[in-house]
């Protein structure tokens, strides 16, 4: 009894072969990037190497959030850090509000920057005047909007630090809230976390979030800052990684108390706008970085392709049907596992839609980007 159908080398048999090769990198790119990040274990000793830390965030008329969240920065359970936050042009009340706190907390700094009609808007000048001014070597960036997961968040991220890793890349979620909208937006955000942090995990760093990663200030001026990409409002996160992060200095930390959460967009048009300005970057990625991150979506459009004309063209439809499950089963798992631990749990259920319309949706924000966007702080 034959099990399949006989091979024949032509139009459909080249196709067939395209097909397993499409889902065999599929597998493959699954078990040596996202299977070994799923097995990372963090470095815990978090009180042997405590180096002072400088905190930096940049904040434009972000009154409520820094009324918020700024406190749950300054009351980290750690030594010696100070907290910079750089008032970027703002009109309303955050310099107040920043003032206010410093009197209850010594360490907290303001770095006011006047209202300049010359200069771009991007936080890569509030930024740089930040990492400049700050008295300590280790700096931490997160955001006005942030809200670290406990009291440890410092020692965490300290604990991954050394001098030969001199780049640390955390994990930054976004907060659950009711709606379609909600679950996609965490959905993107973790896809793309488990996407760069497998890639740093497997000695490709290629970028961080700027709302939890840190770095050395002698490795920022050693690269000359953002000088090399002053010109994009963006990518002072996955740009300098581009410019700064190697095989060698960098690491990653998933521990829960290290995570970082932000509050995602509220309405459709902002997020798309969030996302085009994001997508401005992404010319500028080296170009193994660039195969790297077409690989997955590539592989992935042809073997849905190749399968559609395959089952109506051939007998080999168990076949094909059988590795198509067998891929769907391995992603659903490990990638399932991998948003327990971080702590997107409610995701696993929906994994397999979502991930076909991430992936139909993602061309066409990409593609859409307008220059309007390019402007945005």
């Amino acid at each position: 009894m034959k099990i399949l159908p006989p091979f024949e080398f032509d139009f459909i048999g080249i196709l067939l072969l395209a097909f397993c090769l499409s889902v065999g990198l599929q597998i493959l790119f699954l078990l040596l990037f996202n299977l070994r990040l799923l097995f990372h274990k963090n470095k815990t000793d978090s009180s042997t190497f405590l180096p002072p830390i400088s905190v930096i965030i940049c904040a434009r008329n972000e009154e409520d959030n820094l009324y918020k969240y700024l406190p749950f920065i300054l009351q980290q359970n750690y030594p010696d850090f100070e907290v910079i936050v750089v008032n970027d042009q703002s009109v309303d009340d955050s310099g107040h509000i920043i003032k206010a706190y410093q009197k209850d907390f010594p360490n907290l700094r303001l770095i006011a920057l006047e209202k300049n009609k010359h200069r771009k808007f991007g936080k890569k000048i509030p930024l740089t005047v930040g990492i400049k001014g700050a008295k300590h070597d280790f700096i931490l960036l997160t955001d006005a909007d942030c809200k670290p997961n406990s009291k440890d968040w410092l020692r965490e991220m300290a604990a991954s630090y050394s001098s030969t890793k001199q780049i640390v890349i955390g994990y930054g979620p976004m907060y659950k809230h009711k709606g379609l909208l909600n679950k996609l937006i965490r959905f993107d955000t973790v896809s793309i976390a488990i996407t760069y942090l497998s890639a740093a995990k497997n000695r490709m760093p290629y970028m961080g979030v700027g709302r939890n990663m840190a770095y050395s200030k002698d490795l920022f001026l050693a690269k000359d800052g953002f000088k090399s990409h002053y010109h994009i409002p963006s990518g002072d996160d996955d740009l300098f990684m581009r410019d700064a992060a190697n095989a060698k200095n960098t690491i990653i930390n998933i521990t829960n108390n290290a995570f970082v959460y932000s509050e995602p967009k509220k309405d459709w048009k902002s997020w798309l706008a969030q996302k085009q300005r994001h997508y401005t970057t992404a010319t500028e990625y080296k170009l193994i970085n660039k195969l790297y991150l077409g690989i997955f979506p590539s592989t992935f459009y042809f073997m849905w392709f190749s399968f559609f004309i395959l089952c109506f063209n051939t007998d080999w439809y168990f076949f094909i049907g059988g590795l198509l499950v067998l891929r769907y089963a391995l992603y659903w798992i490990i990638n399932g596992l991998l948003m327990k631990r971080l702590k997107m749990k409610d995701l696993i259920l929906v994994f397999p839609l979502f991930e076909m319309v991430h992936l139909i949706i993602t061309p066409f924000i990409y593609y859409a980007k307008s220059e309007k966007n390019k402007k945005a702080w």
